[in-house]
Parts: structure tokens; sequence; C-alpha cells
């Protein structure tokens, strides 16, 4: 079956119609449609043939209007979906769990004179808060449903639902190619609508350049950008001409600063940092992207944390997740846009990690070439890239057997 193009599912999705979107990395497909066109006969049509939990996409700016507090206030920013509190609408609805009771629910949250009062919690309608940027800073299904809507020239909120077999397990493919013909529902897979997204729109923003001479690599071109979508800045270093058709030599490097500053035993990424930067300056021409992304997504205090549970026995992974993170909370959508601002789009990246060179493609950067960036291990971090080469993936050579 031929996925959909953009522009004709919008057309299905501002005409109120459910649409199919496939997240081709997770495997999970939901059945979507814009909540400002959510009827009673949508919500049942989702019950009957997707058969997960109907859910509703909000902007964390409507959360705050209508008073919906996350499910987990504290969770991590690295939890896949942030649930808020489940609602009902105050009026209008009886027992809320039947389908026009649901769809009452939905409208209200739409509704441009709808707060607080007009809600109650719990309820049977489980919203879940999007990333400000949607799939552009994170490709996942809530944030694609909502920009779909937003697209269609609706209010970024819509209706979705997991699909699912007859048997309670994830529709395959099979399945979702089964549903879209049998009801003529129109299927996008999330990289698509990145794709449309990264040719219309720009988050990144260049603020500042200069050049500065680096202890190591000598002269570079330094360019800072800021973002639509949160505070944080990050710089861009340059070596030499860039060329839009070249295949450019560039390392995607997230800040650490225990490493990368205090020279700290327990990493590599200090000298993976310098490393890259060699390479770079021996090639004449390359970019690192240095993006504010500490302890893989998680921040500098919760590294730290992480840090006190290795002390107790948990290598870098469990860790993590011991603190309520995903083993690497990272995404890529901003360093592609900091790459396509600098005009590349196809690279040679100097990584070790195969779900970075996933992460640029998901953006629409032509990875051609990995190149390698070992950096020889030492008694104080073997323990951590052992840990990263078994349960992150990454391609390490070099590390002792035992």
């Amino acid at each position: 079956m031929a996925f959909a193009n953009v522009s004709d599912t919008l057309d299905e999705v501002r005409a109120g119609k459910s649409v199919i979107v496939f997240d081709g990395d997770g495997g999970e497909a939901d059945l979507c449609v814009a909540a400002e066109r959510v009827t009673a006969e949508t919500v049942n049509f989702m019950a009957t043939h997707a058969r997960g939990l109907i859910c509703l996409s909000l902007t964390a700016e409507r959360m705050r209007e209508l008073g919906i507090p996350l499910m987990v206030p504290d969770a991590p920013a690295g939890k896949l979906r942030p649930f808020g509190a489940s609602i009902e609408a105050r009026e209008g609805v009886t027992t809320g769990i039947s389908a026009g009771d649901r769809a009452a629910t939905i409208a209200v949250t739409v509704r441009d004179d709808a707060g607080p009062d007009d809600l109650v919690m719990p309820g049977h309608i489980f919203p879940i808060q999007i990333r400000n940027g949607g799939v552009l800073v994170r490709a996942g299904l809530p944030e694609a449903s909502a920009d779909l809507a937003r697209l269609a020239g609706l209010k970024p909120a819509a209706a979705l639902c997991a699909i699912l077999r007859d048997d309670g397990t994830l529709a395959g493919i099979d399945d979702l190619e089964a549903l879209a013909q049998l009801f003529d529902l129109k299927m996008i897979r999330i990289a698509d609508l990145v794709a449309h997204r990264l040719r219309t729109e720009s988050l990144v923003h260049r603020v500042a350049e200069a050049t500065i001479s680096a202890g190591v690599g000598g002269k570079f071109r330094a360019v800072v950008y800021r973002n639509d979508v949160d505070p944080d800045e990050h710089i861009a270093l340059v070596k030499g001409k860039l060329a839009r058709e070249d295949a450019v030599l560039v390392r995607i490097h997230s800040q650490c600063v225990t490493g990368d500053v205090f020279g700290s035993e327990r990493c590599d990424c200090g000298d993976q940092l310098q490393k890259a930067m060699e390479m770079i300056a021996a090639a004449g021409c390359g970019v690192i992207v240095y993006m504010d992304q500490e302890g893989r997504g998680i921040g500098l205090a919760n590294k730290i944390r992480a840090y006190a549970l290795q002390d107790q026995g948990r290598d870098t992974v469990e860790a993590n997740l011991e603190l309520g993170f995903k083993d690497d909370s990272r995404d890529y959508g901003i360093a592609a846009q900091i790459l396509r601002d600098l005009g590349l789009q196809r690279v040679r990246l100097v990584t070790n990690n195969p779900k970075k060179i996933q992460g640029l493609a998901a953006y629409g950067v032509d990875v051609v070439e990995r190149l390698p960036i070992e950096i020889p291990p030492h008694a104080g971090n073997v323990r951590y890239l052992r840990a990263k080469q078994q349960k992150l993936g990454h391609l390490l050579t070099h590390l002792p057997q035992t």
C-alpha cells in the first residue's frame, strides 16, 4: 500500500475524517482526527476499530488554560507520553463513558471560552501534553496528530487511539492496510510529515556569529542558535567552506560539562570532542554541532543523581532508568535543523552510536558514511563504555572482553 502524501491527508483531516498515522520506528499506529471535528460517531469508530485508549493531544499552553495538571507532575522530560489528569465535561454528559459524552468532553477542550470550571477530573478522556514544535522536536504520534490538525487550519489538538488487532495485540502493517482499504482511510508516516515540515518551516535562528581560535583544531566559525521550542542555546563550530552538494564531516556532540570541561574519567566525552575537532581540522572542512543535551538529555542535576546511583553499583543505563528516564532521552530534530540552516543535507557522521544516524535520518539528513570515534578505554570508564556497547548498541571494538 502506498502511503498518502501530506497534502491529501490534510484534506481528509480538514473534512473531519479519521486518518491513520504510522510510527515507522516504534511500529505503533494511531487512528487520529482533529479535535474540532470529533463527533460521537468518531469516538465510536475509534473504540470499535482501533480499540486502544482514546486520548487527546493538547499543547502545554492549552493544558494550562484548562487547568489540566500532568498526571505525574515531576515526570522527567524524557518520558514518552506526559499524560494529563483524565477529564470530563462538567455539563452535558451523564456517565462520561458513552461515545457522545466523550465527544462532548473533547469539544469543551477546543471551545474558545472554555476554562478550568468547564471540566471535572477524573474522567474518561486522557490528555497528552505534546512538545512545543511538534514532530520537528519529537517525532511522536501525539505530536503528529496535533501537527496534522494545525496544518489543516484547525486548532492544534486531536483525538488519537492506538490501533489493535482483534486479539488485543498491536496492529501490524497488514492490519493497517486492511483497515485503511475497508474504510477508505488515508495512512501517513510520521517521517513524511517531518519531511513536509522541514521543507516549509524552521524552528532555529542564528543569534550570534564570530571566529574563535580553539586549543584543538585551530580557527572555527562559531554560530550560536536559539529555537522556538525551549530556551536552550546550541553552537555550531564550522571549519572551511560548506557546499550543499558535498558530504561534509559532522559531529553531533551532546554537552557534557563533567567530561568536556572538568575531564571526568567516568566517560569519554571530552576526549571524543577533542578528537572530532582534530579530525575536522585535518579534513579542512566540517561541523561540530554542540547540543545542550546534558547527560543524554536528562540535564546536569539528574546526571549527577545518576552518578550517585552508579556509585551504588548501577551502570549508566540502569541509573537513567531508575530515575524515570529513557536510556537515551535525546532527540535530533533541532540538530538536523541546524545542519539544514548551514546548508547541509548529506553528511559523513563521526559517531559510534547507530541511533544518532537513525535520529538524523528521521529528520531528513542523509548520513552517507559513519566514521568511528573510539577512544582507548581506561579503568575509570570501561564499565560505562561496556554498558553503552551492550545496552545502547554503540559500535565499540576495542573494549576488554572481561
